[in-house]
């Protein structure tokens, strides 16, 4: 059977991306990996604290375990997908790579929001990235949502719901697409109701990774 390992950051998003890849991968075994340190560490010292050598590790487990490809469920990490892809043999997706995609055909004002720096400054990179490939130049928004972390490090995901919700309708009114940055802040969106997109990573992902596998 095919296999797909998730490399998450953090617990939230475990049971958002089994649901998405019971109903996107049908036939694909999704496995799951775990460091949720990497987020605090990204911030603190990336380098000094080993995250390239423990994503890496944690790619070798994936391939230990039969991956057919791996695909990471965090914006902080996603650029280091490509130079591990080449040290693992096997795809390495970004989650966020269809969401950038559809963000940049949306229009040319995007509002980038996320609740902490270690994701907003790699989740705008990825979106110039794409806009460059499309030969599009967007204008970007980056936006870090104060105290959303906080409330929902702290068990309170109403709070953090709350602050992003009303983000996203203050940036909705001067912005062609919102962008969330985190997978986590998925539920958010739901809680409120715009006139213009509001892009989440996960299900777009999932589904990118079905292209993938379905290409072989």
């Amino acid at each position: 059977m095919t296999r797909i390992s998730f490399i998450h950051t953090g617990a939230v998003v475990i049971p958002t991306i089994a649901e998405l890849a019971a109903r996107h991968l049908p036939g694909v075994e999704a496995h799951h990996l775990l460091d949720d340190k990497i987020v605090a560490d990204l911030g603190r010292d990336a380098e000094g604290t080993g995250v390239r050598e423990r994503l890496l590790d944690l790619g070798r487990a994936a391939r230990a375990a039969g991956a057919d490809a791996i695909m990471f469920s965090c914006s902080s990490i996603s650029g280091y997908a490509a130079g591990l892809a080449d040290e693992l043999g096997v795809p390495v997706l970004r989650i966020d790579e269809a969401m950038a995609d559809e963000a940049i055909g949306a229009g040319a004002r995007i509002a980038v929001i996320a609740t902490l720096p270690t994701t907003l400054a790699p989740t705008a990179a990825l979106l110039r990235e794409r806009a460059e490939l499309a030969a599009r130049s967007p204008e970007l928004h980056e936006v870090i949502v104060a105290g959303a972390f906080e409330a929902v490090s702290g068990g309170d995901r109403a709070r953090h719901d709350e602050l992003v919700g009303a983000a996203i309708v203050e940036w909705a009114a001067q912005a062609d697409v919102v962008v969330l940055a985190q997978a986590s802040m998925a539920g958010a969106a739901a809680t409120v109701s715009v006139d213009v997109p509001v892009l989440t990573s996960p299900e777009l992902g999932v589904r990118r990774a079905a292209e993938v596998l379905a290409r072989g």
